[in-house]
């Protein structure tokens, strides 16, 4: 159940000294207390997972999911609503049984490993024109507003047929409703508006003249049951794919190269070897230690984790970058391993509701980084490791941006 919390629990997401470095509470956690009640930036009391297997049980338990309108569930932001985990447009989307498989089968069919492999080249020519205008700006500059942040816009918009001149407001839109502590009830109703009569209107126009898009499929396409989506499942489809497509992994493309960067014999492998792009996107998904808060779960009964019983009506938020660097399941997990296989990180997550977009998001980080290492062999950091700035407030983790040279 919600609940504010008036004692001294512990305030998560933790904060850590350094930007790739995780928070000492981590480790401390999984040792003594691996389930623990912690509050969120709302005031909500949650209970904490931190263990490998204790975050990736509960996560493909079929039985519970994100908090549905009816739960009283705790709040991940401070605005009355929680944010964008207690949202209007996430409550659309069904969560659920057969409901929740059709949705993602419907959907899942556009990121496939034949369709990632048919967009390389376009992403790779992307990431070789966006690499080249940030060297003719000179050294040195923001690798993440230069290239991390525009490639994945540019790649989802392409996908939904949206332009990606609105890449702009799609940032704003999304970093209102990721926020935690950033900005207001009023705000965020403003954004959810605001993205909605944008994707409302998207909508309208592919029902007019449709395209070679996910949205103008979706639009037409019946399904095995012969059911078209209504425009607010369209829209709530549409807007979370626009935000998980672009934020998260702009941040990901940020942090990776930056801890590739921060021990320099890393980037130096790999130019050795660039065949171990593959395990090194991996294992980099795996150390992230700026992940964002997790993902929340409901629990609508009593569920026993962690040598803890958990009552029904709790919420569980499980840290899946906490469970990446647990000792049972990883060796030496607080090194970087770049050739490092099998690599079973929950960075996507586990289960029926594990990241739809993981191959998207998998594609764009080879990509990325195998033009990097081709085109700016001598890159390098511009500041050292420790003064690099984390983004602060939103339930996604970043960095402000990645100086660097070349």
């Amino acid at each position: 159940m919600a609940q504010s919390n008036t004692g001294q629990l512990p305030r998560f997401p933790f904060i850590s000294d350094a930007a790739l470095e995780p928070p000492a509470e981590w480790a401390e956690l999984r040792a003594e207390r691996p389930v623990t009640p912690v509050t969120l930036a709302s005031g909500d009391e949650a209970a904490l997972l931190t263990r490998y297997d204790d975050v990736k049980s509960l996560l493909s338990d079929p039985r519970f999911t994100r908090p549905g309108p009816g739960d009283n569930a705790a709040r991940v932001a401070d605005t009355e609503s929680g944010g964008v985990f207690n949202s209007e447009m996430a409550s659309v989307m069904p969560q659920f049984g057969a409901p929740h498989l059709k949705w993602r089968r419907r959907v899942g069919k556009w990121f496939t490993a034949k369709r990632m492999n048919a967009l390389r080249p376009g992403m790779a020519a992307m990431a070789e024109q966006l690499i080249d205008e940030l060297v003719a700006k000179g050294a040195p500059g923001d690798l993440k507003s230069g290239v991390a942040f525009p490639l994945p816009v540019w790649v989802i918009c392409d996908m939904l047929g949206v332009p990606d001149t609105d890449r702009d407001r799609f940032a704003h839109w999304s970093d209102v409703m990721l926020s935690m502590t950033r900005y207001t009830q009023a705000e965020f109703d403003a954004a959810q508006q605001e993205f909605g009569r944008y994707m409302g209107g998207h909508i309208a126009a592919k029902r007019a003249d449709p395209g070679e898009d996910i949205l103008s499929a979706l639009i037409v396409d019946t399904g095995n049951d012969g059911e078209l989506w209504s425009d607010a499942l369209l829209s709530a489809t549409g807007i979370g794919l626009l935000i998980a497509g672009h934020e998260t992994t702009a941040n990901m493309i940020a942090k990776m190269v930056a801890m590739l960067l921060a021990d320099r014999s890393r980037w130096e492998r790999l130019l050795a070897d660039p065949s171990l792009v593959r395990t090194a996107v991996e294992e980099s998904l795996r150390a992230d230690a700026n992940a964002g808060v997790g993902m929340m779960r409901y629990l609508s009964e009593d569920f026993e984790v962690g040598g803890t019983v958990l009552p029904a009506g709790t919420s569980a938020m499980c840290s899946m970058a906490a469970a990446n660097r647990d000792e049972r399941a990883f060796t030496d997990p607080s090194g970087m391993d770049l050739g490092r296989s099998p690599n079973p990180h929950l960075a996507f997550g586990a289960g029926a509701h594990a990241c739809l977009g993981q191959p998207l998001a998998r594609t764009e980080l080879q990509v990325v980084l195998e033009v990097l290492l081709r085109k700016l062999p001598a890159l390098e950091l511009a500041v050292p490791a420790a003064e690099l700035r984390r983004i602060e407030g939103l339930a996604v983790g970043g960095l402000r941006e990645l100086p660097v040279r070349w």
